[in-house]
């Protein structure tokens, strides 16, 4: 739906990757789409030496390679006249009250009515400096249009930091002016999951213990910190994928209806099932936790993790995490939940697994050859689709049972170019709908449980590297659910 209302883009990290691999083309996307407000501007903020010409410029170059359309000079030079430079170290106050003067402006040029949006594509730093300063200067007095903030993740680096930095940014902006951007939550499936199971009568009578013998939830790279070494030394997987990705996906998996399709309502679910989370002392965290850091791959063309750019040589960081998670509620009761991400993996992807019990076994099923329990598989990259597998009779004598897939494959379709991530949720910022993103509840409680395996993890080393790069992982992460008469889903 296209969005009447005028728009500002206040872009800090203008002239970083996200801005030019996602963010400008995505805006591009959005008026090849005719969906962007007839009256919108970009000023991107940065602290690099250019011009607004010099800028442009570079843009067209990367909608050029990163765009999901193909560059059209009309529309283009439609969009250029929007965009501006100005170059600021936002770490600074001088200069806000000057970008202030520039973007009134602007908001003048463009008739948008003081609307602002400002989206901190920055190092996590620089959130609470830069949000303090907006308000010192003036930039966000809501005397004449309203004003709201996006922050891209990570939201603090444990529970006391995402509080310290909660508190900062709501000194400035109400809750319902900050958006807290997790892109996994624009994926098209993950968006669909709420379809599949609450308009399908199949399956929601089912979505539970009674039913459902447990679930498991992929996410796997190929690639490896791909220049991100310093990041990620931070980071690692469990506070980069698990704390906000990860859990995101398994809240939309394990929460109730909602008493109505409304923002709030889908918000409140989604933390019940964060309160609910078992949180685990020490010996839980080493009995259901798997940490892994890569190695080089069998034929040593693919390095180490503790071989990459701007990485510790003797690095404990880990670069897979394999969890085994109880939901503690009536649904869920006795359902784990296996959740594994990982870089340098043998496969890229995406998916969640809804295994089903094999529990209505008659005299017939005995008495025949192959029956496998039903799979409601969820994929959401790079195939994006759902398929179910169930059993039928084998073609030709006897009662013999072979598994058969229905499988629906959206991104599969002839012509099909669906929006990516980025552009459903900066068209959401920009009606005001915040469905997709986590409220500040969401942040604490995922954080609470985030912390009890960190801290568990720093009273314990491990020996790393401890998998080779380009396999699923490290042999423990098997293990975890071998201890249950299970394995790992690596068909996807």
């Amino acid at each position: 739906m296209k969005v009447d209302i005028a728009n500002g883009l206040v872009l800090f990290g203008g002239t970083g990757d996200l801005a030019k691999r996602k963010l400008v083309p995505a805006i591009y996307n959005l008026l090849i789409d005719d969906l962007l407000p007839h009256n919108f501007f970009v000023v991107a903020v940065g602290r690099r030496e250019k011009t607004t010409e010099e800028f442009v410029n570079e843009l067209k170059e990367a909608i050029e390679e990163f765009s999901r359309n193909k560059l059209e000079e009309e529309k283009w030079n439609r969009i250029a006249k929007c965009i501006y430079y100005y170059k600021l170290d936002f770490t600074k106050g001088e200069g806000y009250k000057e970008l202030d003067n520039n973007l009134k402006m602007i908001e003048d040029t463009h008739s948008t009515m003081g609307n602002r949006i400002f989206y901190l594509a920055v190092s996590p730093e620089a959130f609470g400096t830069i949000v303090e300063n907006l308000e010192k200067f003036g930039l966000t007095n809501n005397e004449k249009g309203y004003k709201r903030v996006v922050i891209e993740k990570p939201f603090g680096k444990d529970l006391e930091s995402a509080k310290r930095l909660n508190n900062q940014i709501s000194k400035v902006f109400n809750e319902d002016s900050i958006y807290r951007i997790d892109h996994y939550l624009g994926k098209e499936m993950l968006q669909n999951i709420m379809v599949i199971r609450f308009a399908n009568a199949a399956f929601e009578p089912i979505w539970n213990s009674q039913h459902i013998d447990h679930v498991q939830i992929t996410s796997s790279e190929t690639l490896g910190v791909d220049g991100r070494g310093g990041y990620y030394e931070k980071a690692g997987a469990l506070k980069d994928m698990v704390q906000n990705h990860m859990l995101q996906f398994l809240s939309l998996i394990a929460m109730e209806p909602p008493e109505k399709i409304d923002t709030e309502s889908i918000r409140d679910e989604k933390v019940k099932v964060l309160k609910s989370l078992g949180i685990y002392n020490k010996d839980e965290v080493y009995k259901n936790v798997v940490r892994g850091q890569y190695d080089t791959s069998e034929d040593n063309k693919t390095i180490a993790y503790r071989d990459e750019a701007r990485t510790d040589s003797n690095s404990n960081t880990e670069t897979y995490v394999a969890l085994k998670i109880n939901i503690n509620n009536e649904r869920w009761m006795g359902v784990p939940f296996y959740i594994r991400t990982g870089k340098r993996m043998k496969k890229k992807g995406v998916q969640a697994v809804i295994q089903f019990k094999a529990k209505y076994k008659s005299n017939y099923y005995e008495l025949s050859q192959g029956f496998n329990s039903n799979q409601l598989i969820i994929s959401i990259q790079p195939k994006e689709g759902i398929n179910f597998r169930f059993n039928a009779k084998k073609p030709g004598e006897g009662n013999d049972i072979i598994p058969v897939n229905m499988d629906f494959c959206q991104n599969c379709m002839i012509g099909y170019n669906s929006q990516e991530a980025y552009e459903r949720l900066l068209l959401d910022v920009m009606k005001g709908d915040k469905t997709l993103f986590t409220r500040w509840d969401e942040v604490e409680n995922s954080w609470r449980f985030i912390d009890s395996v960190n801290n568990a993890w720093k009273d314990k080393n491990t020996d790393f590297p401890n998998y080779d790069a380009n396999t699923f992982g490290p042999k423990a992460a098997d293990e975890l659910l071998q201890r249950d008469d299970r394995e790992w889903m690596n068909d996807y």
